[in-house]
Order: C-alpha cells, then structure tokens, then sequence
C-alpha cells in the first residue's frame, strides 16, 4: 500500500509505504539508493543485516551510497514513510552527510515521541488511520521557520528531476546563481550527496520507470538511450553499482516490495 502525503507535506515527504508479511520464514531484503531519506516504523520486525546485527524496531536511514542487504525473520508490519531527501536534516538537525549510509534508531534522536505509532502498528490499526495521525504530527513540526536554503535545495532537486539526471554543473550554476563548489557544500549539507551522484541516481531511477511500463527484456538496449546512457554497458555498470543486479535480472525479481526495496531469490 503506498499513499502520498497531503499537498503542503508534500514538499517534504515523498509517499507512505505499509508493508506486511504474515509468514514465518526468513526473507532476504535488499534496499538501494533512490535518492531520498527516510523513516522505518515498526512493532515486531526482526530485522538485520548481513553481519547478523540486529536493526532498530524503529529507525531513521541517511543517503545510500550503495546498496544494503538485509535479513527479516519471521511475520512482520512496518511502515515506511519516504522522505524528500533533504527532510532528515530537517528533522535531525545535523549535516545530511554526517548520516550517510546509516541507520539512526529513533529512540535514539526522537525518545518517544514515535511510540503512539509503534503501539498503533502493533495492535494493527488501520494503516490509513496511522496515515493521518503522522500526517498531523509532521505538520505540527513543520509549523517551526525552516531555513531558505531549503527552498534553494527543493528547486534544483526538482530541476534536475525534470531533466531526467541529464544536467550539467554550468546548468546547475546558471539555475541556481551559485558556484559549482557553492553548490556542491549546500547539496552535502542538507540532501547527503553531491549533485552529481543525485543526477545519476534520478537518471537510474527514470529509467527504472521506463522499464515498469516497457517488462521486456528485449527492449532494454532502447530504454538505456532514451534514459540517456551513451552505451548499454554503462547503464549495466551503474546499475550493478548501485542495485548490485543487471538490468535483465532486476526484471526476473518477482517480488519488488517497493522502488527501492526488493526480495532476493533464495539460492
């Protein structure tokens, strides 16, 4: 089930994920960049990584860099809620850099001010209803003067999403009035990557969404041009780099629990 926030958050948090798993067995997890932040809610996940590390039942996670497999044992519910990638430094009021490929427990930063919602997923309250009340708790926290720099950050996000990841550092400058470094300083502080990378991860995911609406394994030399990838070997190269899969076998990954977020085969 994923749902988008109200229009006023929506500049600040990209869509709710719920997720639910009634079986028993272990399930092997892989989460990869799509470029943005975000916020894991759960009661009763059993969740590590692959050094047998137990995860936080609840937990922020910062930029991924690379992609990070995970364990989860036995049934679970959880809900994720998708953060525009700049809304973590918001709400954790440190350079976005400073958290890069972790995991931040909320007990940790926020006490217990995400119990109400632990307790909700526990006793499986309706996810709409959980919905609304981190609706209104996201809304209370945004009435606080947020920094103008955000709204720098916002608009070059979007106008390097509305380029598809194609732009240029001369673009970005002439878009923004700022320098390339001036850029660059702004883009580590509040999204926790560089322009650059944040280009190359949006381009990715465009053409993940081509290839959503075009599941033909033959038509993939096509849709790496379309999504402006100079040969298919590059696209391959970038994508094994950051989803640690080929094109064709990202295609054959049955169950795709989110865009970023899939099941890997047994082997």
């Amino acid at each position: 089930m994923q749902i988008s926030p109200p229009k006023h958050l929506a500049s600040y948090i990209k869509h709710y994920i719920f997720l639910e798993n009634s079986e028993e067995d272990i399930k092997k997890l892989r989460l990869f960049t799509d470029g943005n932040t975000g916020l894991i809610l759960s009661a009763n996940i059993n969740l590590q990584d692959l050094s047998g590390d137990q995860l936080p039942l609840s937990f922020f996670y910062g930029q991924l860099t690379q992609y990070k497999d995970l364990v989860a044992n036995g049934s679970f519910s959880l809900m994720a809620v998708v953060f525009q990638p700049y809304f973590l430094n918001i709400l954790l009021k440190i350079s976005a850099k400073e958290v890069q490929n972790q995991i931040v427990s909320v007990e940790d930063v926020l006490k217990n001010e995400m119990q109400i919602f632990q307790e909700q997923l526990f006793y499986k309250t309706d996810p709409k209803l959980i919905i609304n009340d981190l609706n209104i708790y996201f809304t209370k926290f945004l009435s606080k003067i947020i920094n103008s720099d955000y709204e720098l950050i916002q608009a070059t996000q979007q106008y390097i999403i509305q380029n598809k990841g194609i732009v240029t550092s001369k673009e970005l400058e002439h878009f923004t009035g700022y320098s390339e470094r001036q850029i660059e300083r702004k883009f580590q502080r509040y999204m926790g990557l560089s322009p650059k990378k944040y280009s190359n991860i949006a381009r990715l995911h465009y053409f993940l969404s081509l290839m959503k609406t075009n599941n033909n394994e033959e038509n993939i030399t096509g849709l790496s041009y379309n999504a402006g990838y100079t040969d298919q070997s590059h696209l391959i190269k970038e994508f094994k780099n950051n989803i640690g899969l080929t094109p064709s076998e990202y295609l054959k990954t049955e169950n795709k629990l989110a865009v970023n977020f899939i099941e890997l085969h047994s082997k």
